[in-house]
């Protein structure tokens, strides 16, 4: 089955002087023209191609690897803007084309926007918006869970924070005290779920699993040696408190001493956290 606007996998079926056939299946034949065919290909070998439309509407395949496929954001260049709307660098010889009537607002020649690829209903041609609302889902309807790593595209700031676009599908939030980077409008980031609201709204933060609390909790152990094992903070002081001492939020850090409070390896008293000194015997064990 043929899916435009996406990447398929199709056996090699034939080769010409101007290209490579490959099967797409029921009997249909998808041509990868000569500049853009594999080299040393062989009938039977399997590739994976793109798939869009030609100017006349036939289904064609590349080998090049486009920026965005259908069903996804991406923050790409205006190239050229014609009677019928602007086009769109992709990472394909064809732009893509963003139609007057899906424009946030009049688009600009050299300027970059976050645009989202959609089939367009009268022709089944990838086509591009900048009106991304439309696109993105507010509620959560269990669709992430909390902790569950997931694909960030830095959309808009708010007072609160930044939104951000989860997974090519929802809106989520990334609040401004838990952000220690700078971040840039279309950025792609790794991310984390932290928790699903009342209201089924999604909030983030850059910092999580493992491997992050791991090195956090070094950090903390690492500043404790380094004054004499003890600190004078713990999980009540001020925000900008932990971040101006270890470079991360207020909710990373009480994770972190909560992990070496378990662990033995810190006590939190009142006025800070405590290094445990551990016996010889202890460490060898």
């Amino acid at each position: 089955m043929i899916e435009v606007g996406k990447t398929n996998t199709f056996p090699i079926s034939k080769i010409v002087d101007f290209g490579v056939f490959v099967d797409a299946g029921d009997g249909d034949e998808l041509l990868i023209p000569r500049k853009h065919a594999p080299k040393d290909a062989k009938e039977g070998d399997e590739v994976r191609v793109f798939v869009y439309l030609d100017s006349e509407d036939r289904p064609i395949a590349t080998t090049q690897r486009p920026k965005v496929e259908v069903g996804q954001f991406a923050y790409l260049k205006v190239t050229d803007v014609t009677r019928v709307g602007a086009f769109v660098d992709w990472g394909l010889d064809k732009e893509l084309l963003v139609p007057y009537g899906e424009q946030h607002r009049p688009m600009e020649v050299g300027e970059r926007y976050l645009v989202y690829v959609y089939l367009d209903d009268l022709d089944q041609r990838p086509t591009a918006s900048s009106k991304i609302d439309k696109f993105v889902k507010d509620e959560n309807e269990g669709t992430f869970k909390p902790e569950q790593q997931v694909d960030l595209i830095i959309a808009n700031s708010t007072e609160l924070g930044f939104k951000a676009i989860i997974n090519h599908s929802h809106w989520g939030l990334l609040f401004k005290q838990d952000v220690f980077q700078r971040l840039s409008f279309g950025q792609s980031k790794k991310g984390f779920i932290t928790r699903i609201r009342p209201d089924d709204r999604i909030n983030l933060s850059l910092q999580g699993g493992k491997v992050t609390r791991d090195k956090y909790s070094k950090i903390i152990m690492e500043f404790l040696n380094k004054e004499g094992g003890f600190a004078a903070v713990h999980d009540k002081s001020k925000p900008e408190i932990i971040s101006n001492l270890f470079g991360m939020s207020k909710a990373a850090f009480k994770k972190a001493i909560g992990g070496l409070y378990k662990s033995g390896d810190i006590v939190i008293e009142k006025t800070g956290i405590r290094l445990v000194e551990k016996e010889s015997g202890d460490e060898q064990e």
